[in-house]
């Protein structure tokens, strides 16, 4: 069985939803925000922020405008944020 990484370790992207939650969570980090207070603004619950992040869920179009408001970037930035996570597995 493989084994889980530590929490703070890199784990490997092996999904599209897995890397939108890796970009999620930089720029997130990156406007030095909660996922609370990034879930309050957005309209969303802060489990489903955290699920987002773990690539546990995947989000709507509307999720995605959504939360790139909050972060201050352009949902466009987001998805290339992803692409790139992808490009890299």
């Amino acid at each position: 069985m493989a084994q889980q990484p530590k929490r703070g370790e890199a784990r490997a992207i092996r999904s599209p939803e897995e890397a939108f939650g890796a970009s999620l969570r930089v720029l997130r980090e990156q406007v030095s925000i909660s996922q609370e207070t990034l879930a309050a603004e957005g309209g969303y619950h802060r489990t489903y922020i955290g699920q987002l992040e773990r690539g546990e869920k995947s989000p709507s179009l509307r999720t995605i405008f959504a939360l790139a408001q909050v972060l201050k970037v352009q949902p466009s930035d987001l998805l290339r944020s992803t692409e790139l996570a992808l490009d890299q597995r």
